[in-house]
């Protein structure tokens, strides 16, 4: 009798012992389940989010438009500016985008057609430029990197804005005008600008060099009245940005117009380094570069505008010859029928001297200048 109820115990807890295994099977079975559809749904959000990031992706580089599949050569000898037309014009036509030139040698010129729309249109270059700019000396110039040139000595601009066919009240393009990573070139003692956006509506710049294809302290100076860039002209609307961008060579640099907000600016070696012109609403500039210009900053319309830090270097003695002669400086400020009004903050250097207090007006009475350090403003610096 004992015996057998040993037996039934014995049954008994080997049965309990095939249930608790039974039971820790069923429960490890539905955490891998549990587990498993966790994994499958993990993977299938993982699907669709790539999807959605291949669709975006897809989206995007259908608005990048390579210039060498509309026929550009980047080989320095191409005259390109049919292709690179046949190119804006895709642009243009799928309501804006980026036109990409990579790098290489491209000679021609871009026209940017006017439009009645709002839309982008960005110029972009695979590299950014060395802005070769200085004071003395000679240094080869770069071959190498995005570099668009036209050595033409008329017409329009090596890249330019339209107006629109119709130009009804309208006096400039509805393009918002992106240009980054260029080096844009024309000759010597140029007779066409680098980079005339007037008739734009808006515009950004940045990482942008534009010259005369040689060292700047080597150039001749500037007959002819082109112009490194031109901004957006007064009531188009206009917004400029400008960002990291080097002009030298030119009458003058940059024409400023209205709206302009730059940073880390330099103008070189032209007849007016930056020149403001009529405006309705005030421009600000950070830090501008002013170097061996004629004038560093001329007025030649009413304009309210500050330079937050204007760094100045003028050629000292033996830094000039009968070539670049035109380089000595005449005056920090040009503004001779006193049409600026303007805040300037100031520090110059005089090359193989350092730096000096001296700062040139020829006019400006409503513009007041302070010598970084200086207690306050003022407008009594040397006058012509």
């Amino acid at each position: 009798m004992l015996a057998l109820r040993n037996r039934i115990k014995n049954i008994v807890e080997f049965s309990s012992i095939k249930l608790a295994a039974f039971s820790l099977l069923i429960l490890i079975l539905a955490c891998n389940e549990k587990e498993e559809s966790h994994r499958r749904n993990h993977v299938e959000l993982s699907n669709q989010k790539n999807s959605r990031v291949n669709e975006k992706t897809f989206t995007i580089n259908s608005q990048i438009f390579n210039v060498l599949d509309y026929g550009a050569m980047g080989d320095d000898q191409t005259d390109n500016t049919k292709a690179f037309s046949a190119c804006m014009k895709a642009v243009i036509e799928s309501g804006g985008g980026r036109m990409f030139l990579p790098d290489g040698v491209y000679r021609g010129r871009i026209i940017i057609p006017g439009t009645k729309k709002w839309i982008t249109v960005e110029i972009a270059g695979e590299s950014e430029p060395t802005p070769v700019f200085g004071t003395i000396g000679s240094i080869p110039f770069p071959k190498n990197g995005t570099i668009l040139k036209c050595l033409s000595k008329s017409g329009p601009a090596v890249i330019s804005a339209a107006n629109t066919p119709e130009k009804l009240y309208l006096t400039f393009s509805g393009a918002y005008v992106i240009i980054e990573n260029l080096d844009v070139r024309t000759y010597d003692n140029p007779g066409i600008s680098g980079i005339d956006l007037k008739h734009a509506a808006q515009c950004k710049l940045e990482n942008v060099f534009v010259n005369t294809d040689l060292y700047n302290v080597q150039a001749s100076k500037p007959t002819l009245g082109a112009n490194g860039l031109v901004t957006p002209a007064c009531n188009n609307g206009a917004l400029t940005v400008l960002r990291n961008v080097t002009v030298t060579g030119y009458h003058s640099g940059i024409v400023v117009n209205e709206h302009t907000d730059g940073d880390n600016i330099v103008v070189a070696s032209n007849i007016n380094g930056l020149e403001f012109q009529q405006a309705h609403h005030a421009s600000r500039f950070a830090r501008v570069g002013t170097y061996r210009n004629t004038h560093q900053v001329t007025v030649s319309g009413r304009h309210g505008f500050s330079i937050e830090q204007m760094n100045t270097e003028m050629p000292g003695r033996g830094q000039t010859n009968t070539e670049n002669a035109w380089q000595t400086l005449v005056s920090d400020i040009n503004d001779p029928k006193n049409l600026g009004i303007a805040d300037i903050n100031y520090w110059v250097v005089e090359g193989n001297v350092g730096a000096v207090d001296k700062f040139i007006r020829n006019g400006g009475a409503s513009i007041r200048t302070r010598r970084i350090g200086s207690a306050k403003a003022t407008d009594k610096s040397k006058r012509k």
